[in-house]
């Protein structure tokens, strides 16, 4: 099960959300949190994992709508084995319930995310725009390499299971739901067979933590916030069950020079107030490399210029977005005498016509104070 009995918080309190919070304030709340419990980040600090796997739990039970209607009507109760229907095997929480009772009628896909693993992939901005090959490092419950998911001692011998008779399946009915179902004996896992002599490695559970290095592909384009999931990658909950899924919530950080906007990158690019009268030409870093920008005279402050093609690639379609250059006017901090001289007669050449910005500006002016 998701949660263990004696060791679950409401996992509103652990996120720190009302009850109403919907799916974008639980994914922010998740995300601030995950940043600052997680075990990378807190090398020093011995219960930082716990903390972290409380927090994930929660977002697990909260972020899936099933789990959170039988949270929000069961409490805790919910996710914890309750008193079995027959003594030979545990009663099956409200996940496996209702999983057994769509299989007994045909239908599967029963029991969710169970034994998912939700992990943060760090993204550089240049990374997630152009895609890329990471390799990352994590543990999972995974079989027991020394028994193979046996659960017996390499060379032992292993008897009939006495709770399903061999039959590796367990018949129970519930006053609520009057339909018998079949599901896998507890005792023996589903195979029948109990090892007379339990494994030391896993003593006789048949599951064991592994460490697992995994190589992601990441697309170009990713967007932070959106989720890869890895099938197969994530915690396995039973010997004879295969694994969850690995879930990485993708993460950017900050660029120094570029964000992102949709798929177009956007910068701001100083010139001086020459190249802005004038117009001339820039140049201008982008994601593949610097070019060399047309800037047409006359050019006003906070313009936006574009570079066609030279922002994120489309995730649905071929092609890319732009990027666009927002031009600000650098003003210098130091005039000689003749750089002085050459401003005053060029003001006085001016005079006081101004452009239709400027105009606009001062007809605002006067409205507010004529």
């Amino acid at each position: 099960m998701l949660c263990t009995p004696g060791n679950v918080r409401d996992p509103y309190d652990v996120l720190g959300v009302a009850r109403s919070a919907g799916e974008a304030e639980l994914k922010t709340a998740f995300r601030k949190l995950a940043a600052i419990h997680h075990p990378d980040k807190n090398p020093d600090d011995p219960n930082a994992g716990q903390r972290f796997k409380e927090i994930n739990q929660a977002y697990q039970i909260l972020s899936d709508p099933q789990k959170r209607a039988a949270f929000d009507r069961y409490g805790e109760a919910a996710f914890r084995p309750g008193a079995a229907a027959q003594p030979d095997f545990d009663f099956p929480g409200i996940e496996d319930l209702f999983g057994d009772l769509l299989g007994a009628f045909g239908f599967r896909g029963g029991g969710g995310d169970r034994g998912a693993i939700k992990k943060t992939l760090e993204l550089t901005f240049e990374e997630a725009a152009h895609g890329c090959q990471k390799e990352i490092k994590y543990e999972r419950v995974d079989a027991c390499a020394r028994c193979q998911g046996g659960g017996g001692e390499p060379g032992s011998r292993s008897e009939t299971c006495a709770g399903c008779g061999g039959r590796g399946k367990v018949r129970f009915q519930q006053a609520l739901f009057p339909i018998p179902v079949e599901r896998p004996c507890s005792r023996c896992r589903g195979s029948g067979r109990i090892p007379t002599a339990p494994c030391i490695g896993c003593q006789g559970s048949g599951l064991a933590k592994a460490t697992r290095r995994l190589e992601i592909e990441v697309p170009a384009g990713i967007e932070a916030g959106s989720v890869q999931t890895v099938d197969g990658g994530g915690n396995r909950v039973r010997p004879d069950r295969p694994p969850g899924p690995l879930e990485l919530l993708v993460e950017v950080e900050e660029h120094a020079f570029f964000r992102r906007v949709g798929d177009d990158v956007v910068c701001k690019v100083p010139i001086s107030f020459s190249q802005a009268v004038l117009g001339g030409e820039v140049e201008v870093p982008t994601l593949e490399g610097s070019v060399r920008l047309r800037v047409p005279p006359t050019t006003q402050v906070g313009a936006v210029l574009r570079l066609r093609g030279k922002g994120i690639p489309h995730r649905v379609r071929s092609g890319h977005g732009d990027q666009l250059v927002e031009v600000t006017i650098q003003v210098p901090s130091q005039l000689s005498e003749r750089a002085r001289e050459l401003l005053t007669e060029l003001g006085q050449e001016l005079g006081d016509d101004v452009q239709p910005q400027e105009a606009s500006f001062m007809e605002k002016l006067r409205g507010l104070f004529g």
